[in-house]
């Protein structure tokens, strides 16, 4: 024990000031703020971390002489605002370079729907080997009926096939592949019988809708020869995996259940997928869910 007025080892009073010891607080009082700083604007950082998830999937019914088809989804850009022409460039830049067979778009271009005619005005031009198709979300059709030839016109100029209830057939080599997308479930007017009704369960068929409500019901719809599963791969959006994790049980999931709400699932023989998707909703912020774009490669089992 060391008496006032004892000299340590170390040649200093006990008790007395130690210059180190203040600067090592003023340190971890330094470092702590920097924490507190970065947590309160990790959420809007995140949403610039766009990840390109690559997957591989084997598919029965891909025609064995097409032996594989490289697809590319991205959904939810959500243009405006925080979302500007540049951060649109280099999206489309990213996609161009996966140098995909088919580019699938799965809506929700803009914050409404004159903003989503104006996306495809303005969209730079996306190349794929076998074309661009996209289906619409509930906020190209905020105003369904009035402006949505114009954006169908507008998606054709950009070089976009839209797929709003109906079904494209692209011929890969000697083989047909067809792509099957209704209008959106919540704002639109979908006729998914409709759709199914034009195909087969011998088919390869990709269905797109931007919502995850609808599958539970396209799960029990049947094709034109009454059987079910009658597409392969569905691919969907809306959600944004909750965009920010600890509150997505908070937000509105416009009917979505559970477990649609993000990331890969099979069901009934068909692979599915609901995108985190590329842009946010309301606040620009996402939190541990960060945005992504898909490469997916399709390989026959044959």
């Amino acid at each position: 024990m060391l008496f006032p007025g004892h000299v340590s080892p170390q040649g200093r009073h006990a008790g007395a000031y130690d210059p180190s010891t203040s600067k090592k607080r003023t340190f971890m009082k330094i470092m702590a703020a920097l924490l507190i700083l970065l947590l309160l604007a990790w959420p809007f950082i995140e949403p610039y971390m766009l990840e390109t998830e690559s997957v591989s999937l084997l598919a029965d019914d891909l025609p064995s002489d097409i032996g594989q088809l490289r697809i590319l989804y991205a959904t939810d850009i959500h243009k405006g605002g925080s979302f500007t022409d540049g951060r649109l460039r280099d999206l489309v830049s990213r996609i161009n370079a996966c140098n995909a067979d088919l580019v699938l778009l799965g809506g929700d271009y803009a914050q409404d729907s004159a903003g989503a005619v104006a996306f495809f005005q303005s969209l730079p031009r996306i190349y794929a080997r076998y074309g661009v198709y996209a289906v619409v979300g509930n906020h190209d059709r905020t105003t369904p009926e009035s402006n949505l030839t114009q954006l169908r016109t507008a998606m054709l100029n950009a070089g976009v096939t839209p797929l709003i209830n109906d079904v494209a057939r692209v011929r890969i080599g000697l083989s047909d592949v067809y792509l099957a997308g209704i209008d959106d479930v919540n704002c639109g007017h979908p006729d998914l019988n409709g759709v199914a009704s034009r195909v087969s369960t011998d088919d390869y068929v990709i269905f797109l809708s931007h919502s995850p409500e609808i599958i539970p019901q396209a799960l029990r719809t049947s094709d034109r020869s009454g059987r079910s599963s009658w597409y392969d791969l569905g691919l969907f959006g809306h959600t944004h995996g909750g965009q920010i994790i600890f509150l997505e049980e908070l937000l509105d999931r416009d009917g979505v259940p559970n477990e649609y709400t993000q990331g890969w699932l099979r069901q009934n023989r068909i692979d599915m997928l609901v995108s985190r998707g590329v842009g946010t909703s309301g606040l620009p912020v996402r939190l541990l869910c960060r945005p992504q774009i898909h490469l997916i490669t399709i390989r026959s089992a044959k």
